[in-house]
């Protein structure tokens, strides 16, 4: 992983007025919350919230249009921009409206994965850290879910966004998706979630089916792919005899577990993972047929320490807010740049340009372009970000051609 130029966090509050008037993509993203403008209402009705300098928190914004976005955004510089759903009517008026009648009715079907959720089985960094031996459970999480949301359930757009700092977020953009009611929602949560229970349980994992459903097995081939890369030579995860206990551990049946651990206080003190893991797969995999419920032994290690952790509850909810896509966070000063799923392993989040790097990129071209020929955007790291969210845009706005001009036309017989 590369490093970038260090922030100051310190500087923030003087680089943001230059980022959000001279860089923030405000067309796209205009267009992006739009939908073709289909409710002429729907942009107006979006929920956005704001977090400021000193953890200032604003709800319940909505703007008409893109100018007042714009126009509200340069005013106040949030640190942190969250987008909510679209409700029945603006939330800016929402105190002037009945409780009842003020209601969540559409929002992009997203999902939050945390590397925090994976401290019990990562190595070499806690809490917000992150490094080259664990962002390839990003890329897994990725892959895994990228591959499910549009093979299984059929979602064609799907905007990756890395968050800043350490995870990332989908938002899964389709009209059938924003439409899902809540039990809609939970019910594509639960199906993408098999890592279950919190710190306190130990075995997360149970394949406890005759045979594995397609999706698992699926998914499977995509951890088997990198297990070996990622959890054997990367996080030496049977590495040391602690490491070794909570990988047997997992193994519930004890005829099954002790030979095991027998072995591994004898033998493989001080072994290499690569070693007692070839040991492992080979001893499991001649006994395990003699015992039930042990089919799967080998398959839920891996799952449970390299299948995607779903925050659910961001997924389930209709109403709740996601951090938006170009946000700066204020912590790495890193933006929240879309990546393209198909080229995740060369995504690098050390890499990710800080808004210190972009504004220093945006000076040295406006020296040199004195005419303004090229857009701010064009000269910076941030180029190949806008484009893959334009590329995005451009997808989602195939599918509305022909049912704006419908709607217009039924308007029009309507007024007649």
């Amino acid at each position: 992983m590369t490093e970038k130029s260090k922030y100051d966090a310190a500087c923030l509050p003087d680089l943001l007025p230059i980022y959000y008037k001279k860089l923030f993509p405000y067309g796209l993203y205009y267009r992006w919350l739009n939908y073709g403008g289909v409710p002429k209402t729907y942009f107006a009705n979006r929920e956005f919230s704001f977090t400021l300098k000193d953890d200032v928190y604003i709800r319940y914004q909505s703007f008409s249009d893109q100018q007042e976005l714009e126009k509200e955004i340069q005013k106040r510089c949030p640190y942190k921009i969250d987008i909510g759903a679209v409700f029945s009517h603006k939330p800016k008026d929402h105190k002037t409206v009945k409780a009842a009648a003020f209601q969540a009715q559409e929002k992009e079907l997203v999902f939050d994965i945390d590397m925090t959720d994976y401290d019990d089985v990562r190595t070499c960094c806690s809490g917000a850290d992150i490094c080259e031996k664990c962002w390839p459970l990003m890329q897994v999480a990725i892959k895994v879910l990228d591959r499910a949301l549009e093979e299984d359930f059929g979602f064609e757009h799907r905007l990756w966004v890395y968050s800043g700092r350490r995870g990332v977020h989908c938002w899964v953009c389709d009209e059938t998706a924003r439409k899902l009611s809540q039990n809609g929602r939970t019910a594509v949560a639960e199906y993408l979630s098999l890592v279950k229970g919190g710190e306190h349980q130990n075995k997360k994992v149970s394949l406890d089916t005759p045979t594995l459903h397609p999706f698992i097995s699926q998914s499977l081939e995509i951890i088997k792919d990198r297990f070996d890369d990622y959890a054997v030579k990367k996080q030496e995860f049977l590495g040391d005899e602690e490491r070794q206990k909570k990988v047997l551990s997992l193994i519930t049946e004890e005829k099954l577990r002790s030979p095991l651990e027998k072995n591994f206080e004898q033998e493989f003190q001080g072994a290499v993972s690569k070693t007692a893991w070839d040991v492992m797969k080979k001893f499991i995999n001649a006994e395990k047929s003699q015992y039930k419920g042990c089919k799967y032994v080998l398959e839920e290690i891996m799952l449970q320490y390299c299948y995607p952790r779903l925050d659910v509850n961001v997924s389930k909810g209709i109403n709740h807010l996601l951090k938006s896509p170009f946000c700066v966070h204020p912590k790495t000063g890193r933006l929240c740049v879309p990546i393209d799923p198909k080229k995740i392993d060369d995504f690098d989040p050390m890499a990710v340009p800080t808004i210190s790097d972009i504004l220093e990129e945006m000076n040295a071209v406006e020296k040199e372009d004195s005419n303004k020929r090229t857009k701010d955007f064009k000269g910076t790291s941030l180029k190949d970000c806008i484009q893959i969210f334009e590329k995005f845009v451009k997808n989602l706005e195939e599918t509305w051609k022909g049912k704006g001009r419908l709607i217009e036309q039924s308007d029009l017989t309507m007024e007649f």
